[in-house]
């Protein structure tokens, strides 16, 4: 019988055993070298191999819907929160509280997910492009950044959709018109949207996921990332323990393990927020950045309105 201590927050490390276990399989949408880094970990400390499949989240939803008559995924790392709001509903999550959770804070968990990490969205400025350093979103407007700016499309970022919906109800459309009028470009995903800025085509990302950014900029790339005072969203990304696991105890432990101070050191090491507020990280944290309020009910409910409206405003 396996030997296995809950990595507790008084610093208890899970004990490796000799058993022969099965495998577990972790789904994780990005960034792909952290989830190989804890499914290291994770198999040093207990002897449990994990099969990891990491991708965008909707390419790992599409695996999931395609695998509905025989499903394999144990855990899910999502690198949206409506998935894990979406999953619950459907009655497909299991409920578990990670005694490593006690330092998550309390909009960041629930019966059913726990976040492995948050991003948030800022602006992501090429300092070489000879423009003059924006402060604001609405600097991304002016005659400066003609022709100059990309923008991840919301209907395929979730989190560019949820900035899109909290600044629109903040103060309408028009900054966006604004950005539309001064030749913004919507360009994909948001490594579609990076690339330009960071090959030096274009100056700025309006609404650019962060840890991509901040990693390059660590890299010596010149980019940086400036998180506006009027405010943005923030993008946790929650993990899920799949209610046709057969492996629900390895599953539990998989969910300890990224939330112990080892799992949450490698979440930082990215440039993701950690989950935990105890774990330092080489960036702006929560605390530090202005959070626009999101009600994920009535912005997922009118979700189709208002990616209409803003395809609308950019001619799409």
């Amino acid at each position: 019988m396996r030997v296995l201590s809950l990595a507790l927050a008084l610093g208890v490390s899970l004990i490796a055993t000799t058993a022969a276990f099965a495998d577990i399989t972790v789904y994780s949408a990005g960034p792909g070298g952290l989830i190989d880094k804890l499914a290291a970990g994770y198999t040093a400390k207990t002897g449990v191999k994990v099969n990891v499949f990491q991708a965008t989240t909707g390419k790992i939803m599409a695996r999931i819907e395609s695998e509905a008559a025989n499903p394999v995924v144990d855990v899910l790392i999502s690198a949206s929160w409506d998935t894990a709001t979406d999953f619950a509903k459907r009655g497909w999550l299991v409920s578990y509280t990670s005694p490593n959770a006690e330092k998550v804070p309390a909009f960041l968990k629930n019966d059913t997910a726990v976040a492995q990490g948050i991003s948030a969205l800022g602006i992501a400025w090429n300092p070489a492009s000879g423009t003059p350093k924006p402060t604001e979103w609405a600097d991304l407007t002016k005659p400066e950044y003609k022709d100059l700016v990309t923008i991840p499309d919301p209907a395929q970022s979730g989190a560019s959709f949820e900035l899109t919906a909290a600044l629109q109800a903040k103060d309408g459309w028009k900054l966006f018109q604004g950005l539309a009028a001064n030749g913004a470009i919507v360009a994909g995903a948001n490594a579609e949207a990076l690339n330009p800025v960071m090959q030096g085509a274009k100056a700025a990302v309006f609404g650019a996921v962060d840890y991509i950014s901040l990693a390059a900029k660590a890299k010596g790339e010149s980019i940086d990332v400036i998180f506006p005072a009027s405010g943005t969203v923030i993008a946790p990304r929650p993990m899920m323990i799949l209610n046709w696991s057969k492996q629900q105890d390895d599953a539990k432990t998989f969910i300890d393990y990224v939330l112990s101070d080892e799992g949450q050191k490698a979440v930082a090491a990215t440039y993701l927020m950690p989950a935990r507020t105890d774990v330092k990280a080489n960036r702006p944290l929560i605390s530090e950045l202005k959070i626009l309020p999101v009600d994920a009910a009535a912005v997922y409910g009118k979700r189709d309105a208002t990616l209409a409206e803003f395809a609308k405003v950019f001619g799409k």
